[in-house]
């Protein structure tokens, strides 16, 4: 057969054009039942020791100044009811990056990591060709290592510049592959800054607060910390908007409450409750807000169905996770998502030795002490000036002629078995109904669910406890003679 030859443009060569061009189409695209899908960009901003209470799009009677919270809030979702597992770093951080509760991942004590047996976050992710990296405090300071991530840096305590480092990192990035980022700041952890531009009564005081002059001095130094961790906020969200573009998911929350009296290392609401805003153009309605209940443990299953992968089932079972996702609420499908939210605190092995359980509806929480005899005390009261001994003495002497100081020490210091509160009424948790006569239906609900969901989670309580407590280190020994 002849070959047939086309001499430059006509109408057989359009054709051949158009033909080939539909061929190159096709390659480009494939089918819908091969093709890749797009998968976001995700970017975990993570806070330390701030208290959802003193960030100014929920309390902006606190007199602390959170501009780029409110930036980024105006462009997402706002979540005014979100809590961590645990009120303290490593249990709450583990619970985040593993999906499971403390009592499940093995990781209940400040300081400790989940045990290896369990999936973390990294490994989720890679699975779906994400990298997945780490700047920061994003685990438990060098304990991040241990979590597979494709990078670390940065994770020392207060290394603050870590900020500086996760947008040169961003900068210098060159890697095709989706990117899961989280980013740590030290701020508002304590030692806070000496320097201020905040007046000793510009900034509120709580009612679970003595308001010594030195209590006011150091809640002005806390401002100032929580002003760093805002300008943090605002650098790594304009940076990831920069460098990764629209089809980014940012959430923005801290890993429990500042290290005051009744917050950090607790289960009330100063402790377990959480800033939570989420941002993603296109996706997340701006300038909305949401009651759903939430928790840390619902991070891995939302981001990944985000993903455009399917959660991980949840439930006690084994192979199944106690996270679900809130992916529904961010698309504004759903107003509602848990009717109930436990946490557990179990303390550092240390001088924060107070084991607490609690559940918590909308309107109310109850908690359980497991130790109610033993005296209750933290770093505050135990460790150093910037841990909470710079005002701490100053509560203890005005409480010699104060009875108002004098039961705010005695409730720091001794709590009864049962609390019960309604948040309604009583939002700061200052008056405990667990032995109103009227409250007692209510308080055997709460008692029965509570002891429920501890058997889902094998968590019997103190000898639980013992069995996850840290052993103490082994003496090293002494060096030989020459």
């Amino acid at each position: 057969m002849k070959s047939q030859h086309f001499d430059g443009p006509g109408p057989r060569s359009a054709v051949l054009c158009g033909l080939l061009l539909s061929v190159l189409l096709c390659a480009l695209c494939g089918s819908g039942s091969t093709a890749e899908p797009a998968r976001p960009n995700i970017v975990i901003f993570l806070a330390d020791d701030l208290s959802w209470e003193d960030c100014s799009i929920y309390n902006p009677q606190s007199g602390i100044r959170t501009p780029n919270m409110e930036r980024v809030a105006k462009e997402g979702l706002t979540f005014t009811h979100a809590f961590v597992a645990s009120p303290s770093c490593a249990p709450s951080r583990g619970a985040l990056l593993t999906g499971l509760n403390p009592a499940r991942n093995g990781a209940m004590f400040n300081h400790t990591v989940p045990d290896k047996q369990h999936r973390r976050w990294p490994a989720w992710f890679q699975e779906l060709g994400y990298e997945v990296v780490a700047i920061g405090k994003v685990a438990h300071y060098a304990t991040v290592r241990q979590y597979g991530f494709d990078h670390v840096s940065h994770f020392n305590y207060h290394q603050d510049d870590c900020i500086d480092a996760a947008i040169a990192w961003l900068e210098k990035r060159t890697s095709r592959k989706p990117l899961c980022l989280f980013v740590g700041s030290n701020w508002p952890h304590v030692p806070w800054p000496e320097k201020t531009d905040y007046a000793p009564d510009a900034v509120a005081l709580p009612p679970t607060q003595v308001a010594t002059p030195e209590t006011r001095l150091w809640r002005t130094r806390y401002a100032a910390a929580v002003g760093h961790a805002d300008r943090d906020l605002g650098l790594i969200y304009d940076a990831a908007r920069r460098h990764l573009g629209r089809d980014t998911l940012f959430l923005f929350s801290s890993d429990n409450g500042s290290q005051f009296p009744f917050g950090k290392w607790n289960c009330y609401d100063a402790g377990v409750r959480t800033p939570l805003v989420a941002v993603w153009p296109g996706k997340i309605a701006p300038g909305a807000r949401t009651g759903a209940m939430v928790s840390w443990v619902d991070f891995l299953p939302t981001c990944l169905e985000a993903a455009g992968a399917t959660p991980p089932p949840s439930g006690a079972q084994p192979g199944r996770i106690s996270g679900r996702s809130f992916f529904g609420v961010l698309r504004g499908e759903k107003t509602e998502h848990r009717d109930r939210i436990f946490t557990t605190h179990s303390g550092d092995g240390k001088m924060n030795e107070y084991p607490i359980r609690s559940v918590r509806s909308r309107d109310w929480q109850y908690l359980r002490n497991l130790a109610p005899d033993a005296a209750h005390h933290t770093h505050i009261d135990k460790a150093q000036d910037a841990d909470g001994k710079g005002y701490w003495p100053s509560w203890e002497r005005q409480a010699a002629s104060d009875p108002v100081a004098a039961a705010i020490v005695k409730r720091y210091h001794t709590r009864p078995a049962e609390e019960l509160y309604d948040l309604t009424a009583d939002p700061h948790e200052q008056r405990n109904l667990a032995p109103d006569p009227a409250q007692a239906q209510r308080l055997a609900q709460f008692r029965a669910e509570l002891e429920a969901w501890m058997k889902t989670e094998d968590d019997a309580g103190l000898a639980t406890e013992n069995t996850h407590r840290p052993k103490p280190s082994p003496a090293k020994p002494a060096a030989a003679t020459p």
